[in-house]
């Protein structure tokens, strides 16, 4: 019976979740499956991987075959890795303690590794958001700009609008004392 070690789909439409499964080849791809190894959800930002990395091993060694997806991720975590020490132990080309020690090794380099880019995208993150906040505090400089030369526009006029009617004002009582006096 031949198994690949694939993607098995859930979740609902547009939001995908992910369960790592070891299941025979001619099972459908929702269908039946042998053992779930772990899970992938591609929609968290990064993308949550889940895996039981003996188990998988396990079955890398029994001859599963992983597909091109489910075997990114089996390299990511490290499954890939441990199944080509334990193929040097195999040959006698390592002993198991020298096997676990590069494992290791390898797990926090990777780990170094990622928790740098996590950083990165941090940093890049906040940096975005100072960068709005200067554009909005632009904006807001701007507009209060706006809506004090309008409110002095606006005072301008009104004094106007009073100075020429005082001025007209002025101008009917100095008529009527014109008539007052000619009559």
């Amino acid at each position: 019976m031949p198994v690949k070690i694939r993607l098995q789909r859930h979740g609902k439409k547009g939001k995908p979740f992910y369960w790592v499964v070891a299941a025979d080849v001619r099972s459908k791809r929702d269908g039946k499956y042998l053992e779930k190894l772990g899970i992938y959800n591609p929609v968290t930002q990064p993308a949550t991987i889940e895996l039981d990395v003996d188990a998988s091993v396990k079955w890398l060694r029994n001859g599963a075959q992983p597909t091109d997806t489910a075997k990114r991720i089996l390299s990511y975590k490290g499954a890939m890795m441990k199944k080509h020490l334990l193929a040097g132990v195999d040959k006698g080309a390592l002993t198991e303690e020298e096997a676990e020690k590069k494992f290791q090794a390898w797990l926090s380099e990777k780990e170094d590794k990622i928790s740098t880019s996590e950083e990165k995208a941090a940093k890049a993150k906040e940096a975005e958001k100072q960068k709005a906040l200067e554009a909005e505090r632009e904006v807001n400089a701007k507009r209060e700009a706006e809506a004090k030369t309008a409110q002095e526009e606006e005072e301008a006029k009104a004094k106007e609008a009073a100075a020429a009617a005082e001025a007209e004002e002025n101008a009917e009582e100095a008529t009527e004392d014109e008539e007052k006096k000619d009559a």
